[in-house]
């Protein structure tokens, strides 16, 4: 069967992994200890899918320059507290493996850093799974297209035969800034309503119908 996309690219959190509550979580905790106000949920789960500096900085914009350090360094305490509790999403490993045999390429671009995706990885037995992946500490941070960008020129694989698929906004705006079509899943981080509005391919509700969706159309 001929592919419409040679190229699935996945974020990782809230769209594989089952994560957005512990960073949510993280994130309210590390702004409490050093003294900030609490933020919100919304306000929170906006931030995921950035960098973590560029996802503290909107987080707690009046927080001075010289304190996003011990910011940066609670939230990864909080966050690795919780991390070995998060899980894939039902599904998810298996909808991987059967995308594979279909013949697709499989990459991931996400926010996490390098260390903390590779620990990822290796906890839940995907690090085979995927051709390449690339995180926010190795260029720029999402919705600048350069990961997504990065990920097709190693695999050389052109813009119209990649898919990039997410729960936030800022990976659907990352997809178009690459001239990348994609697919929102509503399941993570970012409401429907709001993923819907940048008019991806669709809008899934659940990790079945992600990989029914794909069979299909992908």
């Amino acid at each position: 069967m001929v592919r419409r996309y040679r190229l699935l690219v996945f974020d990782w959190d809230g769209t594989l992994l089952d994560s957005a509550a512990a960073i949510v979580d993280a994130l309210q905790l590390a702004c409490v200890d050093i003294g900030l106000g609490r933020p919100s949920d919304e306000r929170a789960r906006h931030i995921i899918g950035l960098g973590l500096n560029d996802a503290l900085r909107y987080l707690v914009p009046e927080l001075a320059q010289h304190d996003y350090a011990k910011l940066v360094e609670r939230y990864r305490v909080h966050f690795r507290a919780r991390d070995g509790a998060t899980t894939l999403f039902p599904g998810a490993a298996a909808g991987l493996e059967r995308l594979e045999r279909e013949g697709h390429l499989l990459a991931i671009a996400t926010g996490k850093s390098r260390r903390g995706l590779e620990r990822a990885l290796e906890r839940t037995g995907l690090r085979d799974r995927f051709a390449t992946s690339r995180c926010a500490d190795e260029g720029f941070s999402k919705p600048h297209p350069g990961m997504l960008e990065a990920v097709m020129d190693e695999l050389l694989i052109p813009a119209d035969s990649t898919l990039m698929i997410g729960d936030t906004t800022h990976d659907l705006l990352m997809a178009a800034n690459a001239g990348v079509r994609s697919l929102a899943v509503s399941y993570g981080a970012h409401p429907r309503e709001a993923l819907v509005a940048l008019r991806p391919e669709a809008c899934v509700d659940s990790t079945d119908e992600l990989l029914q969706w794909l069979l299909a159309n992908a």
